[in-house]
């Protein structure tokens, strides 16, 4: 939950900028910039509980997969921040202009296609290299019927 609410936040948030972008509405560039905040917010706690699972993992090709998950949630993660401190600027200082709005976009689309680049990854992990499944093996005990 505290990896994908972050996603699911963020990625709302840029659908909202969308839908507040080809129908000029004022409520949905609020709902986008508080679900923005909220998910920045999000993936710090995304990031940091990451660091905690990996944490012990040091060689391998389980090692390198995860180096390029983190490396990718890092990106993320500074770009959540960037674009969030900008919106906030730009609300704070009252300085709304034509190319000021577009760049608050084209920064949004950058975060969330690094949010598609790090699942990618992340997918991998689970995937290709099984981080994070725990095999169980039936119990032998039992009457098969």
């Amino acid at each position: 939950m505290i990896i994908h609410f972050p996603i699911a936040l963020l990625m709302v948030g840029f659908l909202s900028e969308i839908i507040a972008l080809f129908y000029n509405q004022i409520l949905f560039r609020k709902i986008a910039f508080y679900l923005l905040l909220l998910g920045a917010v999000g993936a710090i706690a995304a990031y940091i509980s990451g660091g905690y699972a990996a944490e012990g993992i040091e060689t391998g090709r389980l090692a390198e997969a995860i180096e390029a998950h983190e490396e990718a949630a890092l990106i993320t993660l500074w770009l959540a921040i960037i674009t969030a401190i900008y919106r906030a600027a730009l609300l704070f200082f009252k300085y709304e202009r034509p190319w000021t709005k577009w760049v608050g976009i084209l920064l949004f689309a950058a975060l969330v296609g690094s949010i598609i680049n790090t699942g990618n990854k992340g997918g991998e992990l689970v995937y290709e290299h099984g981080a994070g499944l725990e095999l169980k093996l039936p119990e032998f005990n039992e009457k098969v019927q």
